[in-house]
């Protein structure tokens, strides 16, 4: 077999590593964002969080949250875990969206990322909960 015969089949799994990573950066870069504007007091997000009736309190806690978030996706070993965490986030932003009666595009799009996140991480997060090393996924 040549290796123009090998080459298709690895195209499929080097395209999902790409997008994986392409998730995981996108994923950083917008939560660390989100992230910052809470803790810094953005007047979009202080709005933002008086219009669900929450005081500063919750908006300093949802951004500790993605900021600990982010640092976990930049973990190897944490990064199932940590896509875990913010789309468990993002479930709840969808919900508190829902009750207010407001539909907000990026929650699921960034639960989506995080969910895809996780779940190509999803041997090494197990391994990791049961105490041993996965090779896949090194990073």
């Amino acid at each position: 077999m040549s290796e123009q015969d090998a080459s298709p089949g690895k195209r499929p799994a080097r395209a999902v590593e790409i997008a994986g990573r392409v998730c995981h950066v996108l994923l950083v870069v917008v939560f660390l964002a989100a992230g910052s504007a809470k803790l810094a007091g953005a007047a979009e997000m202080v709005d933002a969080f008086d219009t669900i009736g929450a005081g500063p309190w919750p908006r300093y806690c949802v951004g500790v949250i993605e900021i600990t978030g982010v640092l976990g996706l930049l973990v190897p070993r944490l990064v199932g875990l940590a896509a875990l965490g913010l789309a468990a986030l993002m479930i709840g932003a969808i919900i508190t969206n829902v009750v207010i009666d407001a539909f907000s595009l990026l929650a699921v799009v960034l639960l989506l990322l995080s969910a895809t996140v996780a779940w190509g991480r999803r041997n090494r997060t197990k391994a990791l909960a049961g105490g041993t090393h996965a090779d896949e996924f090194a990073a």
